[in-house]
């Protein structure tokens, strides 16, 4: 027993001592440049007042609270209401962001919105404004309808695509059945 409690004593003076092991420090990584909060295959669903605005799916969601925004890839869609919460047009992009001061979303790549008559807006970049409801870009964007095709730089809408103006027209084209009688 003598020779156990002398061991013990023995291993515990060996086995302390004043110098600190210190973990390794890996150098380059910035915590403000890391997202606070990170997520995979969401679903969001935006309401005011209890009625449902808009519905986003995304594959990958970053928040960013010291930059006060939140980015989206990996696939972005977006679906919105009207006042009477039917579904009024979907935006579909391949990534996109959200200014968390304005709550302005802004999509990139591959743009396309589609209202529920089938009329459809594309371009590379565009912006929903959360302050008036709208969809603008100053980029080049094509819109198709049942009767024309017009493409231009500039673009105004309101959210279900039923109001809108291309400020610089480059083409416009009608869409007409051909009789053969």
């Amino acid at each position: 027993m003598n020779k156990f409690l002398l061991l013990l004593i023995v291993l515990l003076v060996t086995g302390c001592s004043d110098e600190k092991v210190k973990p390794p420090v890996v150098q380059g990584i910035v915590i403000t440049e890391m997202p606070a909060q990170e997520s995979f295959n969401s679903f969001i669903t935006l309401t005011d007042s209890g009625k449902i605005k808009a519905e986003i799916e995304v594959g990958h969601i970053r928040v960013y609270y010291t930059k006060k925004e939140t980015l989206l890839d990996s696939g972005l869609v977006v679906f919105f209401f009207d006042e009477n919460q039917m579904r009024t047009s979907v935006l579909t992009a391949n990534r996109g962001r959200i200014d968390d001061k304005t709550k302005d979303l802004y999509a990139y790549e591959n743009v396309v919105v589609t209202d529920i008559d089938g009329q459809t807006l594309k371009s590379e970049e565009l912006m929903w404004r959360n302050s008036d409801k709208k969809i603008v870009t100053n980029e080049f964007v094509t819109i198709k309808t049942e009767t024309e095709d017009i493409e231009g730089y500039g673009f105004e809408s309101d959210q279900s695509l039923k109001n809108y103006t291309i400020f610089r027209i480059t083409l416009i084209t009608t869409n007409t059945l051909v009789d053969d009688d």
